[in-house]
């Protein structure tokens, strides 16, 4: 059982709710990601995604896509990226997620960027635009390295594809609340609780819902619909807004705290 696996079986033992942080790698630098990743762990995250940082991050809002060109301009690489895994590993088992674009896994070469991934300690991918029906072999690889493959389900999915996404991943189902991309929301869908339903008529995975959740109110709402909520946009932006400030990781992770007390009380 890898340690995604591990943390929501123990959550679900626990009656607790789960909490998905998501970050980019490498901003404002892989140092700082480190240093964040370990005083997240002291703070109720569940599990950390990595934004690997990417020049064409389709699926990113504006918070996001200024991640991700912080990223590469604070020369940030997938090696790189890994390398910090590794360190990470020393003094954490948080589980960790690469959100991840297929290029990046194209140019490093597929079978090797799994295996190396699955070296540094890295739990999951969440590769956004890679379909299940297009992710046979990539599955069969992922299994191999003891990987989980994390998919997608929006709003806008039929009932019978969801069937099939489902059935291929692993780990835990992540759904995206609301259709385009990512970003903060005044208020969160009002269709989550329906939909979260529909999914579970077809898995026994965990559901992570996530895109738009913003502050602690709207993160306790949605934990009463899914098994784990994932905040991403609001936690990158108060990066951005710290980023040069010797404060940024008291200042991060106190945000951070704020909305897992939300969710886990």
């Amino acid at each position: 059982m890898n340690r995604i696996e591990e943390r929501f079986a123990r959550l679900k033992s626990q009656g607790q709710k789960g909490y998905v942080v998501y970050i980019g790698a490498g901003d404002p630098n892989l140092e700082a990601t480190r240093q964040l990743a370990l005083a997240f762990d002291k703070v109720g995250v569940d599990v950390l995604e990595l934004g690997v940082p990417f020049s064409d991050p389709l699926a990113d809002g504006l918070v996001n896509q200024l991640a991700a060109q912080r990223g590469l301009e604070s020369g940030t690489t997938p090696p790189k990226v890994l390398e910090t895994i590794k360190t990470i590993r020393k003094e954490s088992q948080t589980p960790i997620v690469l959100y991840i674009y297929f290029n990046l896994l194209h140019r490093y070469g597929f079978k090797k960027f799994i295996y190396d991934a699955a070296q540094a300690g890295v739990d999951g991918l969440l590769v956004l635009d890679l379909p299940p029906e297009e992710s046979e072999n990539y599955e069969v690889m992922m299994r191999e390295a003891g990987l989980c493959v994390i998919y997608l389900v929006a709003p806008t999915t039929p009932d019978e594809r969801i069937e099939l996404i489902v059935k291929r991943g692993t780990g835990f189902v992540y759904y995206v609340s609301r259709e385009g991309v990512t970003g903060m929301q005044v208020k969160v869908s009002d269709t989550i609780a329906t939909m979260t339903a529909k999914i579970r008529a077809h898995t026994q995975l965990p559901i992570a819902v996530g895109f738009g959740i913003s502050n602690p109110e709207q993160a306790r709402t949605v934990a009463a619909s899914a098994e784990a909520i994932v905040v991403g946009s609001a936690i990158v932006n108060q990066i951005a807004q710290y980023g040069k400030s010797k404060d940024l990781v008291p200042k991060v992770t106190e945000f951070v705290k704020s909305l897992a007390d939300a969710i886990k009380k």
